[in-house]
């Protein structure tokens, strides 16, 4: 007959064992006692790959920083890329990929918006944590998913910034030149929107192709109308052409610019003529150039870290979400679950060291970056000029 204490200990052990069966059980997907993997979902291949790559190294760049520092509650932080081409049937696999082979915590990432709108379904079905880091869609996170968030500059969010920023300028006759391709459409009708909202309307609205040969007349039919401001929504070709033509009759308007012209010294360097661009200034989700003395520390990591890369304005989109997502983290707590990190994104403001404003998320509003930054040039070089705070 077994003794009382061989009993009592058989029963000890089975208890513990079924203990861990409980807590491995419940323990989240993709935390462990010693790491955090977190997906990176964007394009890393083709030819939009260095723009995705070196925002995924500033996040990583920001996690390395971290990791050193302990990791989150003793956990490192553990970054897993995977490829969309900037395509959306590629996204679809991407995330699944992500979500169930690599068993990932959360997805930290996001470039191409037509990609990012392919991958929602998949992560909206798996309540998955997800930051974007670049999409700008607004459907990506508007209406709300409790999951979901933005640190970038919601596509609405540029056009409004622009007619906001003419009428704090005192301008009182603006006119537009804009694509009308879907990528211009999605910033276009906002625009109208946001006339409407300040009780104007445009003196002119032209169409402009994205890759024009000239813009003689479109310039001149501005300049018929008496604009004192010309907001371009472009890329930066055809802004180019229109700058260059504005210039060549004479015409010498206050240009409101969009993101894609943002780098005001290549921009300039693009067109070609000496003062061509001296009334030019052209907004921005980040709030420093990539030589400010403000982000040196960051510029000296990612270029130690990745010696390929040349520090720019994408490595500070992935550093300022990387900051969001740390914080997020740490404030979830050490008993980590995506429900924990939910609430803690939530409820959460960070002031980077690369933007010009807050990312401030609330239960009602996952569109958490809405500081719009100017710059133009000063004496030759660019330098921001002010900030705007984005109302709807």
């Amino acid at each position: 007959m077994k003794s009382r204490r061989h009993v009592l200990s058989t029963m000890s052990a089975a208890l513990i064992a079924s203990m861990c069966v409980v807590g491995a059980a419940n323990a989240e997907v993709g935390v462990t006692d010693k790491e955090i993997k977190i997906g990176a979902l964007g394009v890393l291949t083709g030819p939009l790959a260095k723009y995705g790559n070196t925002v995924y190294d500033g996040i990583e760049t920001v996690y390395e920083e971290a990791n050193k520092s302990g990791g989150i509650h003793g956990r490192q932080l553990v970054y897993v890329r995977e490829d969309d081409r900037c395509q959306a049937a590629e996204a679809v696999g991407a995330a699944k990929k992500l979500i169930h082979q690599h068993k990932v915590f959360m997805i930290h990432g996001g470039a191409c918006s037509n990609a990012s709108l392919a991958a929602k379904p998949e992560i909206v079905a798996t309540k998955v944590p997800w930051v974007i880091t670049a999409s700008t869609a607004p459907s990506l996170t508007d209406p709300v998913t409790p999951h979901i968030f933005t640190t970038m500059l919601a596509g609405w969010m540029e056009s409004y910034a622009q007619v906001q920023y003419a009428v704090e300028k005192g301008m009182k006759r603006v006119a537009i030149i804009s694509q009308h391709d879907n990528w211009g459409r999605s910033r276009y009708d906002p625009l109208l929107e946001a006339f409407k909202l300040h009780g104007l309307e445009p003196v002119a609205d032209e169409e402009i192709v994205p890759d024009p040969a000239d813009a003689t007349a479109i310039a001149l039919r501005i300049q018929a109308a008496k604009a004192d401001a010309v907001i371009l929504i472009t890329f930066p070709k055809a802004a180019v052409v229109a700058v260059r033509d504005m210039y060549k009759i004479g015409y010498k308007p206050f240009l409101i610019g969009g993101s894609t012209v943002g780098d005001v010294g290549l921009f300039t360097k693009n067109v070609g003529i000496p003062g061509s661009t001296d009334n030019l200034h052209a907004v921005s989700t980040i709030g420093y150039t990539a030589n400010d003395p403000a982000v040196a520390k960051w510029k000296k990591l990612v270029e130690a870290k990745y010696s390929g890369d040349t520090f720019n304005i994408y490595h500070m989109f992935g550093i300022a979400s990387g900051q969001f997502v740390v914080e997020a983290l740490r404030k979830a707590g050490k008993d980590l679950t995506r429900d924990s990190f939910n609430k803690a994104a939530s409820n959460l403001s960070v002031n980077t060291d690369v933007y010009g404003g807050p990312i401030t998320c609330t239960p009602t509003n996952h569109q958490c970056h809405n500081t719009a930054a100017w710059f133009g040039l000063v004496d030759g070089t660019t330098k921001r000029l002010a900030t705007t705070t984005v109302t709807r």
